[in-house]
């Protein structure tokens, strides 16, 4: 039989949908890349906005009316956050909420006996530990995604995500481990550590997100470690200190900001004001040599003024960010903001979304512009055209070089000679 899986959403979904495919694999299915002819259809939702939902519920209604006798599967952040919505919807044949992932096949193989609808979503408690999907490979890619924590305590004013996710759930270390040996055997070089909150890593058992770097740091055949996107919680300076003894923790880390305003902060319910935040840059850039510093910039959250979103600008400008992802304010039902008065304008929202990403192209493009002269390791991973690759190096710069070999999956130092709109050109040395 054969699988489609669509994931929507961020790496952490992308890795549970790789462990899933994994498990499928193991049973005899054959992937496709073809919704159209797949046995079982499998959408991984995302439900961080509103737009999300609408985009889950466009997909389902087109796999039903294009592959009518496919089983349906719903799973992912959507279910969890929102049972009650969407247990009802005729078009999926089984939907299964984030507790229960690992139980997918064993449902698709129930329902194959019976072809009765199958709704399984279970409210998370208190006390749930880690559930422990694994990964032998990440199809299609050069560097592996690891996910090693789970959850969040946080409740930003705009989130549903600790309803999606629960609280936070850490792996095992011996798990890390022996799940990087095994990326490592399969040819992985690089791999990045994900969570949904992965600054919290470990304080459910008495670890810190160190811990779970030293441990993949330990595993020869790895070249190099990243890390996904960091909240600045538990980022003070013996942390920063730690990582910057792991020598094969690449200089890169995309640290969530969302406004650059503290009153701005206060109202999402975020636990730091900009101060606090710039301090954490500094401690980075003065410990990591060279180090990249992205983040998220939310414009037109409720209440925000205009003297507000120029604090906010004033301050990404300021802290010089490498690349900034810049979205207007959605308002989440469910959430506390999505209550607050003083809603801004939509078209007010999307004005300062247009200024900020402004500067952040050219924040990138001043990025960029100082890699020139440099002579950086490089980790090609595809082909860019022509006798052109392309591949990133440790601070995260996509660069392009010309080589005659195929150079996907290798390592060379490269000098960087100049820029090419999003990309640095280099020369291998």
């Amino acid at each position: 039989m054969k699988i489609f899986i669509l994931t929507l959403g961020c790496k952490v979904n992308q890795y549970e949908s790789e462990a899933i495919l994994e498990m499928f694999k193991k049973s005899d299915f054959q992937k496709t890349d073809n919704f159209k002819n797949a046995d079982v259809l499998i959408i991984n939702s995302c439900t961080v906005t509103s737009e999300s939902d609408k985009k889950v519920r466009k997909i389902l209604h087109r796999f039903r009316k294009d592959n009518p006798k496919a089983i349906i599967v719903l799973t992912g952040c959507m279910v969890q956050a929102f049972p009650d919505k969407i247990t009802s919807w005729p078009q999926a044949d089984i939907i299964v909420g984030n507790t229960d992932r690992s139980k997918i096949l064993e449902k698709v193989k129930t329902f194959l006996k019976k072809r009765d609808k199958i709704v399984e979503v279970k409210n998370y408690r208190k006390n749930d530990t880690f559930e422990n999907l694994s990964i032998e490979k990440f199809e299609s890619r050069t560097r592996a995604f690891m996910k090693i924590e789970d959850g969040c305590n946080r409740f930003c004013s705009y989130c549903i995500i600790p309803f999606a996710r629960g609280r936070v759930r850490s792996k095992l270390l011996e798990d890390i481990k022996n799940e990087a040996k095994t990326l490592a055997e399969n040819g992985y070089k690089e791999i990045v550590l994900v969570g949904i909150n992965l600054s919290c890593y470990g304080q459910d058992l008495n670890l810190d997100l160190c811990d779970a770097i030293e441990e993949v740091c330990s595993i020869e055949k790895i070249k190099r470690i990243r890390l996904g996107s960091l909240e600045p919680e538990k980022m003070d300076i013996d942390v920063i200190k730690r990582l910057s003894r792991c020598d094969k923790l690449c200089p890169q880390f995309h640290l969530s900001l969302q406004s650059g305003c503290d009153k701005t902060l206060t109202r999402m319910n975020r636990h730091y004001n900009t101060a606090e935040y710039e301090k954490i840059v500094r401690n980075l850039r003065k410990y990591f040599k060279d180090a990249a510093i992205t983040t998220d910039i939310m414009v037109g959250f409720a209440g925000e003024t205009d003297e507000d979103f120029l604090e906010s600008l004033n301050f990404v400008k300021k802290i010089g960010f490498s690349k900034v992802h810049v979205f207007p304010y959605s308002i989440r039902p469910g959430t506390k903001a999505s209550e607050f008065d003083c809603q801004v304008n939509p078209e007010v929202k999307n004005n300062r979304a247009k200024k900020m990403g402004i500067l952040a192209e050219q924040l990138y493009s001043d990025f960029l512009k100082k890699q020139v002269g440099k002579t950086e390791e490089v980790l090609f991973e595809r082909h860019y055209k022509d006798d052109y690759f392309e591949g990133y190096t440790k601070n995260y710069v996509p660069v392009i070089a010309k080589s005659q070999q195929n150079l996907s999956s290798m390592i060379f130092d490269v000098e960087i000679t100049g820029t090419q709109g999003k990309y640095c050109v280099g020369e291998l040395k």
